[in-house]
């Protein structure tokens, strides 16, 4: 059997480090193997999927040089590739498991769901459903039923006994059943969970091996008994590390710039990017730590990967990114790659219709612009306090910004306009006095082409980069 490994992420937002270096993986596994890597776009979030978030996911990947075999934009025999067009797949799974008896209708009210964690909290046992459903006789469910009564689909689950989980990584992992919930497999609006999706799913493409961040290892007892239930063979699984900051803690979006695309606006080549996450898990010869993407094949072997968590070490990207750009490219690469990063005709077509009106002289773009070609911007704290928020003021304005801009579903003027008059509604103050600040912390001036649209054409990393490097600097000043 051809291996086949598949990369499955969530239109939910902007792609993410982590996410490229399980791509990655997923990649050499299935090359070093000669098998086939696939893309697959897991979108039965309806709240938070976006087409926004779908389009960027294919544009980091791309970007970064890993191409799938299979997938919505290509296609492939196992197809649909995006999981809100494969309904019909899992209502009919979800119905085998319920007239087989291993899954069953659960009634209960969010107010009784809620009860029960409180109650479980306080008695400081481990949170999961109580069964209350489980016992129903098939009459009163018909009734409730009948009624209109909203129900879930959920997973039966042993109340006793273990299983016993191998992972490719980190060996056998055992579960006690009484620890594992019995998961919501169908929500009340009739669309899956991703527990029942991924494993159809990875059942009718074939996937033969599941790699996949180490956040889902509780899931995989579930996924076992699934298995289990249905009478298919489960894939292997590896589950891998998260990727870490020097000190350890998990590499996050809330502290750090983890967006793919976030290192592309900066100006890291893409070969560098997948080079520095391909020594994360391919151990270099000595003295040749750059490697393109076929040695990376030629050399991958899963043992090799430490479940310790590898550190996203920024200074040594920018080592190797440095490599690059000196190393790999002659002088017209250089330039045509320079070109290519900001300097194309779609990006200063954003960019030149915000300058035309403030200028006299084409020279004078360069000051005006110069913050359009930067990662971060000098902040004179000065300016940052020159209006008429305190410094207290200051950091509730850019923290809320931090989250707020995170969480926008839609990334345009009329919903950076929204978040800024929500903030200054919140914090009692007039909009024009907290943009000033804004101003300073997104350009490096107190004044500037419009600011809304700049923030726009920055994108959410590098504008909440800024936002962080303003909050440092405050934090510095006396």
């Amino acid at each position: 059997m051809s291996v086949r490994t598949r990369l499955a992420p969530s239109p939910t937002g902007d792609p993410h480090v982590g996410t490229a270096f399980v791509a990655l993986i997923n990649y050499l596994f299935a090359k070093r193997n000669g098998g086939q890597f696939i893309l697959r776009i897991e979108d039965t979030d309806r709240a938070r999927s976006t087409p926004e978030s779908e389009r960027a996911i294919l544009e980091a990947l791309q970007w970064l040089g890993l191409h799938w075999d299979e997938g919505p934009d290509v296609g492939g025999p196992h197809g649909p590739y995006r999981q809100s067009d494969r309904l019909s797949f899992y209502t009919r799974y979800a119905d085998e498991l319920l007239a087989a008896g291993h899954a069953f209708k659960c009634f209960c009210t969010a107010d009784r769901l809620d009860a029960v964690r409180m109650e479980q909290r306080q008695l400081r046992q481990p949170p999961g459903y109580d069964g209350h459903c489980l016992t129903l006789r098939s009459t009163e469910a018909a009734e409730l039923e009948a009624a209109g009564t909203p129900y879930v689909v959920r997973l039966k689950v042993p109340r006793e006994g273990s299983v016993a989980v191998q992972d490719l990584l980190r060996g056998e992992i055992v579960f006690e059943w009484r620890t594992v919930d019995m998961q919501v497999l169908v929500k009340s609006d009739g669309w899956p969970t991703y527990h029942l999706a991924n494993v159809v799913d990875d059942h009718l493409m074939g996937i033969t091996h599941v790699m996949r961040g180490e956040e889902w290892i509780s899931s995989a007892p579930k996924h076992a008994l699934l298995y289990q239930y249905f009478g298919w063979k489960m894939p292997a699984l590896a589950h891998l590390p998260l990727l870490r900051n020097p000190d350890k803690s998990k590499l996050s979006k809330r502290k750090n710039p983890t967006g793919i695309l976030f290192y592309q606006r900066m100006g890291y080549l893409p070969e560098a990017l997948l080079n520095f996450l391909g020594l994360l898990a391919v151990p270099p010869l000595e003295g040749e730590e750059i490697m393109d993407l076929p040695t990376m094949v030629g050399r991958f072997v899963p043992e090799h990967i430490s479940v310790g968590g590898p550190v996203f070490d920024v200074p040594k990207l920018d080592w190797l990114n440095g490599r690059y750009l000196r190393e790999k490219l002659d002088a017209a690469q250089f330039g045509e790659r320079v070109r290519d990063w900001a300097l194309n005709k779609e990006y200063l077509g954003k960019i030149a219709p915000l300058a035309q009106s403030r200028i006299e002289r084409l020279s004078a773009l360069g000051p005006l612009l110069a913050f359009f070609f930067a990662g971060r911007v000098d902040v004179d704290v000065a300016q940052l306090r020159a209006g008429k928020l305190d410094d207290a003021e200051l950091k509730a304005g850019f923290t809320q910004a931090l989250e707020r801009f995170e969480a926008l579903p839609e990334w345009n003027v009329a919903a950076i306009d929204g978040t800024i008059r929500a903030i200054a509604d919140v914090m009692g103050k007039k909009v024009r006095d907290l943009v000033r600040p804004f101003y300073v912390a997104i350009t490096g001036r107190a004044q500037s082409v419009p600011l809304y649209d700049s923030i726009v054409i920055l994108g959410r990393d590098i504008v909440r980069e800024r936002l962080r490097y303003a909050l440092e600097v405050l934090g510095r000043a006396k």
